[in-house]
């Protein structure tokens, strides 16, 4: 017998809110997995939290099949479900255990453990207690491409009902036969994949355009119609008029009153006319087109007039938290043209922010000119960008509200704030680079605090951006749309060294092809 998640007629809202999250919410989801996505801020834990039972609905009823299990984003303390699967010996753990390679002392290690250690042994618990629901918050954060294929790979053969949470638009397509798309307080099941759940939005939004053109163009023929039967009437209503006709020219009079019969018909003709006007702009002004910012937030001079924006010879460098455990990173040549675009790639751990570092040290242009935005932003750090932020007014504040507009968050909001969320931060970090004409941009895992709207925003603006890109990334899809040049970390496995090669185009299976 199939079971289904429902939602029936769901409402639901915070205190404070001026809008709930959702409003009438209707939606099944059947076997297989339903993407959720939305915003920051849109429901999307919420909904979780609903389905689960965490959260108890204003309104509506939700039907959910037992037993539920929740996999959260975060993994700071080991799950429930670990220490019995970690001392399961049946089949299904043990081919779990060996899929996600999961070892047997990481219970005892968790502390020690890299998030995606943490993840891979937090979905194969779940997968393990085979939940007639299993939801999974942002499965993909911090993992790099091993991991991530791993937990597709497993995730790929859950056959119950999945609720994915992601901003990670292949693990989206990848795994879900539909998505539903929030904004508050509506919410829009589709079909597929996010990337067609987007385009029969954009095909939707186009047509709402095309329509309400059309519904401009009736109302102003019909305002037009109407102007003119108004006149019309007008002018015959003075014709018959009885002014200067004798009390006793009975023949005229009659003839008068017949017209104005024929007037009152008049009459009745415009005010249908009218009628049909105002229905027509009842229409109009119920039909909402979202308006979508424009992103010319580029200056033309943030190319820089150096050939070079770095240039860094061949060597060794050494990296790691202790001399014991230190390694060495070999690298050829490098360097950077004003306009170069560099994807970043490699396993964790093989050295790509000790690269970073590096490059920063060895500038050719000056340090003022370079927007780097690091993985993670301590809170101080935070203060700070705030303090930045505060100082500026004028044009420059004007222009710095424009791009964090542009960027999809409430820049009036976040200058209220005491401590901005990790998205938020990298759209003001990002903001005050364009502000204060950078000529080289490097981010470090920028996508990994943003939700899909937010990504897609940085993507389209970075795609217009003027000035040097070097970005490191485990997503693929950010990297193909924005670089055109590969730097590729690779562990040699014999010595425990790491090493950068350098590929120059992209292609269709591993990201980039090899260096003629």
């Amino acid at each position: 017998m199939n079971q289904f998640l429902d939602f029936h007629g769901v409402y639901f809202s915070y205190d404070g809110l001026s809008l709930p999250l959702f409003s009438d919410l209707s939606v099944r989801m059947n076997r297989g997995w339903t993407g959720i996505v939305g915003a920051n801020g849109s429901g999307k834990t919420t909904l979780l939290q609903l389905a689960s039972g965490a959260q108890v609905p204003d309104a509506g009823t939700i039907h959910t099949p037992k037993p539920f299990v929740y996999c959260a984003q975060r993994t700071d303390a080991p799950p429930v479900l670990l220490a019995p699967f970690m001392d399961a010996m049946d089949g299904k753990a043990w081919e779990l255990r060996g899929k996600l390679g999961v070892s047997e002392d990481w219970l005892a290690r968790w502390s020690t453990l890299s998030h995606g250690e943490r993840k891979r042994a937090q979905i194969a618990a779940a997968l393990w207690a085979e939940p007639a629901v299993l939801a999974i918050d942002e499965p993909s954060n911090h993992i790099d491409n091993q991991a991530r294929a791993m937990l597709l790979d497993a995730l790929a053969n859950f056959r119950r009902i999945g609720l994915l949470v992601s901003h990670d638009r292949d693990f989206l397509d990848t795994l879900c036969h539909q998505c539903l798309f929030l904004q508050p307080p509506d919410a829009t099941l589709r079909p597929g994949g996010y990337t067609h759940g987007v385009e029969q939005t954009k095909a939707d939004h186009q047509r709402l355009i095309k329509q309400r053109q059309q519904m401009r163009s009736e109302v102003k023929r019909l305002k037009q119609e109407t102007d003119r039967r108004r006149a019309n009437a007008a002018a015959e209503h003075k014709n018959r008029s009885k002014r200067g006709v004798g009390k006793h020219d009975a023949d005229t009079r009659s003839k008068i009153n017949l017209a104005r019969l024929t007037d009152s018909q008049a009459g009745a003709s415009l005010n249908q006319i009218k009628g049909r006007q105002a229905k027509a702009q009842q229409q109009l002004d119920a039909t909402f087109v979202r308006k979508e910012a424009s992103l010319g937030i580029w200056l033309a001079d943030a190319r820089s007039k150096m050939d070079f924006l770095f240039r860094v010879p061949a060597q060794t460098i050494a990296f790691g938290d202790t001399l014991e455990s230190q390694t060495g990173l070999d690298i050829p040549d490098l360097a950077m043209k004003p306009d170069d675009r560099i994807g970043l790639v490699g396993p964790n751990g093989t050295g790509k922010s000790t690269l970073i570092t590096h490059l920063i040290n060895h500038l050719s242009i000056p340090i003022k000119q370079v927007l780097y935005m690091p993985q993670e932003v301590t809170a101080a750090q935070s203060v700070e960008v705030l303090k930045q932020v505060r100082m500026c007014s004028g044009e420059k504040l004007g222009q710095l509200m424009n791009v964090v507009s542009c960027l999809g968050s409430d820049p009036q909001r976040l200058l209220e704030t005491d401590m901005p969320s990790p998205g938020e931060l990298r759209k003001l970090l990002l903001a005050l680079g364009v502000i204060n004409v950078v000529s080289l941009i490097i981010m470090d895992e920028p996508t990994n605090h943003l939700d899909l709207p937010s990504t897609e925003c940085l993507e389209q603006a970075l795609a217009q951006c003027p000035c040097g890109l070097l970005l490191v990334s485990h997503d693929q899809r950010f990297l193909k749309a924005l670089t055109r040049t590969r730097w590729a970390i690779e562990r040699e496995h014999d010595a425990g060294d790491s090493q950068l090669r350098v590929s120059q185009r992209w292609d269709d299976t591993d990201g980039f092809s090899p260096t003629d």
